[in-house]
C-alpha cells in the first residue's frame, strides 16, 4: 500500500497542465486551456483544463476530475497504478507499507500483463545487446539497417534467441505464469508443451502514448517460406491493433510542437525517420486508419501527412481509412515517394533537409490524390469511371460543409472538371451521400436518446417553473451555494470575518436537500472547525471520494458569467475585478432567503386553510402580509428574483 504522505507528495507535485499536455495539444484560452477531448470524438474543443484548480472537464462527454483520475481514465489504470505512474514521471520515491501475500496476489492479477510485457521487453533488449547470439544476429541486422545504438535504445529494440524455450524457461524461473505468457503471445502451447513464440526474430516493442509496453512486433531474419515475415502479439486486454500507432510514445511531443503528424506503414520507417531527425512520425503497422487511431493523432494535431512508397495495393488499402479523417476535419495530405523508395531508404539516402523539401514539393490533398490514382486505374472503362465518381462524391460528402464550405465547393468543381461530369449532378450526388449519412446518424441517435435521461432546460432569464423545473432549479442553486463557498469562502465581507462566516449565519443547512451538496457543505465547515482555516479547493479536487472529485471538477469549470441583460432589464449593476465575487455571494444568499420565506409562507397558508379561530386567522393573515412585504423588499433590492442556474453533471 502506498503511504498517504507519498500520495500527497504526488498530488502536490503533479501539474495537470503538464500531464494532460503529454496526451493532447492544449491551447491557452483565458485562465484555462482547451483541447479536443481525448475521451470522445469531437471537432470543436469542449475539453477544458484549469491549472490553478488542478481539474479538467469535458462539456461534451461529461468526463472530469483531477490529474490522477485523468491518468486513470486515459491509460485505463487503477488508482494506485496512476499514483505510481505520476511518481515515476516526477521521479518521486514512494513509501509503501508491506503488502500481505493476498494483496500481492491481487496486485499481480491487476497488473499481470503489463508487468510481464515490461519484463519481456527488457529481456529481449538485454539479449540483443549483451549476448553473443544477440550481437551476432540481431544487432548485426539492425546495424545493417543503419540504426545507431542510441536509436536502438530509444525504441527498446530486442532479439529473441533461436532456442525453443530460451525466454519461456527464464520467465518461468522468475515466477511468470505459462498461461499468461501464452495470452501475451510470448509463448505457444502445442499439446501441453510450451515454446517461444518469437524465437529467432528481432523484436519491436509496441508502446502506449505513455511508454507502457502493450505488445510486440517480431521480424524473422532467416529465410522461411512457411513462416510469416512479421508477427504481432495477439489481441488481449492491453494489445488492440486498431487502437495503437507505433512510435506514438517517442513522437508525441514533436507532433504537438510541429502541429503535423507523418503516417507511414512500418516499424523501420518510423525508426529511420527518427534517426534522420524527423521525429513527428507514427506507423499504422499495415492497417487502414481506424477511428481510435485518428483519435490518438487528433489529440495532438489535425494535420496528417501520409507517406506512400508507391505500392498500388498498399495505397488503396490505406486510402480506405481517409474518409473518416475527412469527416473529423483533419487536413489530410499525401506524398508519393520516388519509385523504388520507402521512407526508410529515402531518409537514409537523402537526409532530413531533402526529405522535408520533397514532402513540401509533392504534397497532395486526399481528393486530388484519389482522383489521380483512380483515373489511372479506370482508364477508358465506363464502369470503373462511374465507380470512381461515386467514390469521390462520397469522400467529398465527408467534409464538414458548415466548417469547410469553400473547400467542399472547390473539390466538387475540380472533380467535375477532371472526371468530365456535370457539376450540378455531382453536387446532387454529394448531397445524396450527406442525406443518407444524416438519416443513418439520426436513426442511431434516436435509439440512444430513448435510453438517455432528459436533461433539465437551462434559462438565462427568469421562468415560471413547474414542479420538476423548480426541483431542478433548487438543485442548481444548492450547487451554486457550494461553488461560491469553495471559491470565495475565505474572502473578505463587510461585517464578517469572511464570506464563509456570513454564509454560516444566513444559510439554514436544512434547506440544502441534495445529499452530495449537503455533504460537501458540511465537510467544508467541519474542516474549518477542526483546523481553524478554510479548506483549499484542492482538498475537494483531490478528495478520496471520486464522486466528489468529479462533481467539483464539473462545478468549478462552469461558466458563471452574469447575464448581460441584467442591468438592461432589471437595473442590476455588475461589480468587476476582484469585487465581482460580492455579486455572486449576495445573489446566492438572496435565493436562500427567498426559499426560506417561501417555506414559511407555505406553512402559514396551510394553517389558514384549517384555522377556525377568527383572532388567529387575523394574526396569520398579518404574518402572511409581513412575509409578502419582506419578499417584495428583496425583489426590489435586486430588481427581481434573478437566480442563476448553472450546468452541473
Amino acid at each position: 500500500m502506498i503511504s498517504p504522505a507519498s500520495i500527497q507528495e504526488v498530488l502536490n507535485r503533479a501539474d495537470i497542465v503538464e500531464i494532460v499536455g503529454q496526451f493532447v495539444r492544449l491551447k491557452k484560452r483565458g485562465a484555462n486551456y482547451i483541447a479536443n477531448c481525448p475521451f470522445h470524438n469531437e471537432k470543436t474543443p469542449s475539453f477544458s483544463v484549469s491549472g490553478t484548480r488542478g481539474i479538467y472537464k469535458c462539456f461534451g462527454c461529461g468526463k472530469g476530475g483531477n490529474v490522477v483520475s485523468f491518468v486513470q481514465d486515459h491509460e485505463k489504470l487503477t488508482y494506485p497504478e496512476a499514483i505510481r505512474w505520476l511518481a515515476d514521471y516526477y521521479k518521486i520515491a514512494l513509501q509503501e507499507t508491506e503488502r500481505t501475500p493476498e494483496q500481492q496476489q491481487q496486485q499481480l492479477a491487476e497488473e499481470s500483463l503489463r508487468i510481464l510485457n515490461e519484463y519481456a521487453a527488457q529481456y529481449f533488449h538485454d539479449t540483443l545487446l549483451y549476448t553473443e547470439e544477440g550481437q551476432a544476429i540481431g544487432l548485426s541486422y539492425f546495424k545493417q539497417r543503419g540504426f545507431r545504438k542510441d536509436i536502438i535504445e530509444k525504441f527498446r529494440l530486442g532479439y529473441s534467441p533461436e532456442a525453443n524455450t530460451a525466454f519461456y524457461s527464464t520467465a518461468l524461473q522468475k515466477g511468470y505464469n505459462p498461461d499468461l505468457m501464452e495470452k501475451a503471445g510470448l509463448v505457444k502451447n502445442r499439446s501441453g508443451i510450451y515454446y517461444d513464440g518469437y524465437r529467432g526474430r528481432v523484436i519491436f516493442p509496441i508502446q502506449s502514448m505513455t511508454g507502457r509496453i502493450l505488445g510486440f512486433g517480431a521480424r524473422i531474419l532467416k529465410s522461411n517460406d512457411k513462416a510469416p515475415k512479421y508477427i504481432n502479439s495477439p489481441e488481449n486486454e492491453l494489445y488492440n491493433k486498431s487502437r495503437i500507432l507505433y512510435g506514438m510514445y517517442q513522437s508525441r511531443q514533436t507532433i504537438s510542437k510541429q502541429d503535423e503528424c507523418f503516417l507511414v506503414e512500418g516499424y523501420t520507417d518510423v525508426i529511420s525517420l527518427h534517426q534522420g531527425g524527423v521525429e513527428n512520425v507514427v506507423a499504422s503497422s499495415g492497417t487502414s486508419l481506424t477511428e481510435d487511431q485518428l483519435r490518438l493523432i487528433g489529440q495532438l494535431t489535425r494535420n496528417l501527412t501520409i507517406l506512400y512508397d508507391g505500392d498500388a495495393a498498399g495505397v488503396k488499402a490505406a486510402l480506405r481509412g481517409l474518409d473518416m479523417a475527412l469527416s473529423q476535419s483533419f487536413n489530410v495530405q499525401l506524398v508519393l515517394l520516388p519509385e523504388g523508395e520507402d521512407p526508410d531508404s529515402f531518409i537514409q539516402k537523402s537526409g532530413a533537409a531533402r526529405f522535408h523539401e520533397y514532402v513540401k514539393e509533392h504534397k497532395q490533398d486526399v481528393i486530388s490524390f484519389r482522383m489521380e490514382v483512380g483515373m489511372k486505374e479506370a482508364g477508358d472503362d465506363p464502369v470503373r469511371k462511374s465507380k470512381l465518381v461515386n467514390e469521390i462524391a462520397e469522400s467529398v460528402s465527408r467534409i464538414n460543409k458548415a466548417e469547410d464550405f469553400a473547400l467542399q465547393d472547390y473539390y466538387i468543381r475540380e472533380a467535375a472538371r477532371k472526371l468530365g461530369v456535370d457539376e450540378t449532378k455531382l453536387v446532387n450526388l454529394v448531397n445524396k451521400y450527406i442525406r443518407d449519412r444524416v438519416d443513418q446518424e439520426r436513426r442511431t441517435g434516436s435509439r440512444k436518446e430513448e435510453a438517455a435521461p432528459e436533461q433539465p432546460e437551462i434559462h438565462d432569464e427568469p421562468v415560471m417553473p413547474g414542479v420538476a423545473q423548480q426541483a431542478a432549479a433548487d438543485e442548481y442553486q444548492e450547487w451554486e451555494l457550494v461553488r461560491v463557498l469553495l471559491e470565495h469562502g475565505d474572502k473578505a465581507h463587510e461585517g464578517y470575518a469572511n464570506v464563509a462566516a456570513l454564509m454560516h449565519e444566513r444559510v439554514d443547512p436544512e434547506l440544502i436537500e441534495t445529499p452530495l451538496a449537503r455533504h460537501i457543505y458540511d465537510s467544508y465547515f467541519a474542516y474549518l472547525g477542526n483546523y481553524k482555516t478554510a479548506p483549499a479547493v484542492s482538498f475537494f479536487v483531490n478528495h478520496a471520494d471520486t464522486e466528489i472529485q468529479h462533481k467539483i471538477a464539473s462545478l468549478l469549470q462552469t461558466n458563471n458569467e452574469m447575464s448581460p441583460k441584467w442591468k438592461e432589464n432589471y437595473g442590476i449593476e455588475t461589480l468587476h475585478g476582484e469585487l465581482n465575487y460580492l455579486n455572486e455571494v449576495d445573489s446566492t444568499l438572496t435565493y436562500f432567503e427567498m426559499r426560506k420565506l417561501k417555506e414559511v409562507q407555505m406553512q402559514v397558508l396551510t394553517r389558514l386553510k384549517t384555522e377556525q379561530d377568527s383572532a388567529k386567522l387575523q394574526a396569520l393573515l398579518a404574518k402572511l402580509l409581513e412575509l409578502k412585504k419582506s419578499e417584495a423588499e428583496i425583489l426590489k433590492k435586486l430588481g427581481t428574483v434573478i437566480v442563476r442556474q448553472i450546468r452541473t453533471s
